[in-house]
């Protein structure tokens, strides 16, 4: 018969869970290191490690070299998904990460746009010829100067060459806004979402903690005519995030 109790080093992993999710230990103290927890609970190194590591792979606490391991607490951002697409925020000149975001603060950086052949999917999203043009637009959004989601636009050159589309600063609204003025407003969203493990670039450019899953989102606007004019690549960091939807029933 299998004993049902958990190994040590998830009874010792619980215990510190515990004292971060009660405010015993808050964001940025010191969690007790691999040789506090050997003579707290007379356990080997090895497992002292692993109960700390199943909490860095978790990201509730992060390893700095050479100093120790820290409560990363994050509040995660609550992502609803039809109220930040909604026409009145976008049309009101409101950026859409407003409506999750409240007065935390957030940014875009590593903003690029350019011109190129549409990729095979993306021509078949938006509804394109073989090679025709579209504009890209990459970015990285940051909260409370934490990098949280990486997003890339794709949309027919024919619509955004030439327009405030194809700057880095889109303007009051964003893109939503600008396709409104120029006649083809988005009326309907669709979004895709799974979740896989990061790449390592995505690593680094997110930020991520070992063991964290990122999720990606694609999301295509259409006009009211069922027009295919944006689609947008999103990868967020999986333990950031709490996606919020509501339907009736």
């Amino acid at each position: 018969m299998r004993d049902p109790s958990p190994p040590v080093y998830r009874e010792i992993a619980e215990a510190l869970r515990s004292a971060i999710a009660s405010g015993e230990l808050s964001d940025g103290d010191r969690v007790p290191g691999e040789n506090d927890l050997m003579k707290r609970y007379g356990v080997a190194r090895a497992t002292a490690r692993q109960a700390l590591s199943v909490l860095i792979n978790e990201g509730i606490v992060v390893a700095v070299r050479g100093s120790g391991v820290y409560v990363r607490t994050f509040r995660p951002l609550r992502r609803h998904g039809p109220r930040r697409l909604s026409r009145e925020l976008w049309g009101g000149g409101r950026a859409i990460w407003q409506a999750d975001t409240a007065d935390r603060a957030f940014a875009a950086d590593n903003i690029t746009v350019r011109e190129t052949a549409a990729p095979e999917h993306v021509a078949r999203a938006l509804d394109l010829p073989e090679q025709e043009r579209v504009v890209v637009r990459r970015r990285r959004y940051l909260l409370d100067d934490r990098p949280m989601q990486l997003a890339t636009s794709y949309l027919p050159a024919k619509l955004a060459a030439g327009t405030a589309i194809a700057e880095a600063d889109t303007g009051p609204g964003g893109i939503y806004a600008r396709l409104a003025e120029l006649g083809h407003a988005p009326a309907h969203f669709t979004e895709e979402i799974r979740v896989r493990m990061p790449s390592p670039a995505e690593v680094e450019e997110l930020a991520l903690s070992a063991g964290t899953p990122v999720l990606d989102v694609m999301r295509t606007a259409l006009t009211s005519d069922h027009r295919a004019v944006e689609l947008n690549e999103m990868t967020l960091d999986g333990s950031a995030y709490i996606l919020q939807y509501d339907f009736d029933a």
